[in-house]
């Protein structure tokens, strides 16, 4: 087993006291949105040799198909939508060749793979992710007494459905839409606010969103989409081609292992409306809260239906003195998210753990155990035969 040093990313969004607190260090007034975990050459964690020099992790596992990530915002993330497979091999080539550089602030794909990824909440977490059902967003925006929303409404009703839906996005992106029109919708949905009128917490989102992006068009396109909330302990499992946007919290992220990511707003980063749109036009692939499974009596089982990855957390007490067994498997990232814990190889290599520590495993180390009192979370490739979690979907597959 080896102790991980993880690569972390400082964004606007990010926040400046729940990482560090996390991480059991000081703020330094930065924000500090991320906290990478794994092989990804673009933030790649380290791991000592035999005489306590870095190397990269990708040294003793290879590549590793997932990665994990600690997430704090403290407010919106970027309106996006990640590639499938095959848009992220042909994106990926494109760029290749015509010689945009793997860091260059315009590129959109940064490696030739797909992005299906899981949050699993730490806090509670507040995203929006998936189109509303037609009827509801006609109703959203019939509430709103301005000529763009009612606009938006009349194109709906002609063309309604998730085709319907995409379109009347490809239209706010495409045309533009002015600040003043912005500006009325937000002070719309003030008023109703305030008059304790709102539809499932659409216009109250916009009011959020405005406050930090006042005049994008994030926040037209936010009225269209579902807004979850996720308690301390439940997770959503997002396919590719889910357009979201997460709005606050912390969480871990399991993905696959990519930093493919296609925006059209709510951000300071390079836009690509159009990738985002044809990335839409797929169709919609799987949007759904994710039920464990038990393994033992400590350990929950997130396991969505994707080959990369899956995501066990441990609640370790002196329950089972003898430690707490995790999941099998041959190479693993295991976080520990609260308390102090010490893992314990079939080797019997032990290593203590506090709050924010990491590790990787790997095949040789065998069974791992968990002793003391605390939680911990395992990321891993989980075993084809092993059943998957219940999948709830949150929206009904789309009509194409």
């Amino acid at each position: 087993m080896y102790l991980l040093d993880n690569a972390s990313r400082a964004y606007h969004w990010g926040s400046a006291s729940e990482i560090p607190r996390f991480l059991g260090q000081q703020p330094d007034g930065g924000r500090l949105a991320e906290v990478w975990m794994g092989t990804h050459p673009l933030g790649q964690s380290t791991v000592p040799d035999a005489g306590g020099t870095p190397v990269a992790l990708s040294d003793v596992a290879g590549d590793l198909p997932f990665m994990l990530k600690i997430l704090a915002a403290d407010r919106p993330l970027s309106l996006q939508v990640h590639p499938d497979a095959a848009m992220a091999r042909a994106g990926f080539a494109a760029e290749e060749a015509a010689g945009v550089p793997l860091d260059a602030p315009h590129r959109t794909y940064k490696d030739p793979s797909h992005k299906p990824e899981m949050a699993y909440a730490l806090t509670t977490f507040d995203t929006l992710v998936g189109f509303r059902p037609t009827a509801e967003i006609l109703r959203v925006l019939h509430g709103i007494d301005t000529p763009l929303a009612q606009s938006l409404a009349d194109d709906l009703h002609a063309a309604p459905g998730f085709r319907g839906i995409v379109h009347l996005v490809e239209r706010l992106l495409t045309d533009g839409v002015a600040a003043e029109e912005i500006t009325a919708v937000v002070d719309a949905c003030r008023e109703l606010v305030d008059a304790g009128i709102d539809v499932k917490r659409a216009y109250v989102t916009a009011l959020e969103i405005a406050e930090f992006y006042p005049d994008d068009v994030g926040v037209i396109i936010s009225l269209t989409l579902n807004r979850l909330t996720l308690q301390p302990g439940e997770a959503a499992f997002l396919g590719a081609g889910i357009i979201h946007a997460h709005l606050k919290g912390m969480c871990l992220e399991i993905m696959a292992a990519s930093d493919n990511v296609l925006r059209a707003g709510l951000t300071t980063k390079a836009l690509d409306p159009e990738g985002l749109v044809q990335c839409l036009e797929e169709g919609m692939s799987r949007l759904a809260r994710v039920t464990p499974e038990p393994f033992g009596f400590s350990t929950d089982v997130f396991n969505p239906d994707v080959e990369e990855f899956a995501l066990a957390v441990s609640q370790c007490s002196k329950a089972e003195p003898e430690g707490t067994l995790l999941p099998p498997g041959t190479r693993r990232i295991v976080v520990c998210t609260g308390g102090e814990v010490e893992l314990v190889s079939t080797s019997g290599q032990r290593l203590k753990l506090g709050r924010g520590d990491s590790v990787y495993a790997g095949a040789d180390d065998g069974e791992i155990r968990v002793v003391g009192t605390g939680e911990v979370a395992q990321a891993y490739m989980p075993d084809p035969d092993v059943p998957t979690g219940e999948l709830i979907d949150l929206v009904g597959k789309p009509k194409r």
